[in-house]
């Protein structure tokens, strides 16, 4: 979540790996590391950070050696996240760590879904559909719970944030809400503009909660160093464990908390 050039050497850019037919894009960014890394997000997208002086036909044979574990963990990412939606299965949405109703979640949003989100047809006799979810295109669905998410956010970040700025003794200037493939926070420190990924809305409040004193920490520390870890570790004493479960499909998390609760 670090947007220092300290550790970033330069902008990332896209690699692909062929791998059982699909050519799947990588994110390589170059960074202060001693070693190539890999790995695969909870929502499929895969990067890579690598040496700075790492030259490109190196890490393109790094991730050509790796193309079936690539492609056996996005395969398992993208279902875990897509499943419920590919077995016609819409009734639910992880929210705030817990398989909810989508229809009861949708409507407590004030998002407007179903019969009395399309519009009126002249003459035609009145559909009687009640959630009107089941038929929906997965474009129309995917965008329903994007707003959602957006709404949840935006509802509960203003308090989070206040409580953390207390709490560290450090203010953003503004927060806004963007919907990011890979990240889960980013700030500028010259600014003290930080950004929040909508899509925590789908985990426990307490991820959120990490994210943002992630990214207050990136006003006092910019880089990845010792520093930032220690005041990180202050003001956030699980943020290893919360940030491994984001690393993790928002739905896999909320069905094991369903379990244990």
């Amino acid at each position: 979540m670090n947007r220092s050039n300290r550790t970033s050497v330069s902008a990332p850019f896209t690699l692909h790996v062929d791998a059982g037919g699909a050519r799947i894009p990588v994110t390589v960014t170059r960074k202060r590391v001693r070693n190539l890394n890999l790995r695969v997000r909870g929502d499929g997208s895969v990067v890579m950070s690598i040496p700075a002086r790492t030259r490109v036909e190196v890490a393109q044979d790094f991730l050509d050696r790796r193309a079936g574990w690539i492609a056996e963990r996005v395969r398992r990412r993208t279902e875990a996240e897509a499943g419920p939606r590919r077995a016609g299965d819409r009734a639910s949405v992880p929210l705030w760590g817990s398989l909810v109703p989508l229809a009861d979640a949708l409507r407590r949003a004030g998002v407007r879904f179903g019969a009395a989100a399309r519009p009126a047809t002249f003459g035609a006799a009145p559909v009687r559909d009640e959630d009107g979810l089941a038929g929906l295109p997965t474009e129309e669905y995917d965008r329903l719970v994007a707003e959602l998410y957006r709404r949840e956010v935006a509802r509960v970040l203003p308090g989070v944030a206040a409580r953390c700025e207390e709490r560290m003794g450090v203010a953003a200037s503004s927060w806004s809400l963007r919907s990011m493939r890979t990240r889960w926070g980013s700030c500028t420190p010259a600014t003290r503009a930080v950004r929040i990924n909508t899509r925590l809305a789908a985990y426990p409040p307490a991820c959120l909660e990490f994210v943002v004193a992630h990214e207050l920490t990136h006003l006092m520390e910019p880089s990845h160093n010792a520093r930032f870890h220690a005041l990180l570790d202050a003001w956030c004493p699980a943020n290893r464990e919360l940030s491994a479960l984001l690393r993790r499909p928002a739905r896999e998390v909320a069905a094991a908390v369903d379990q244990t609760g």
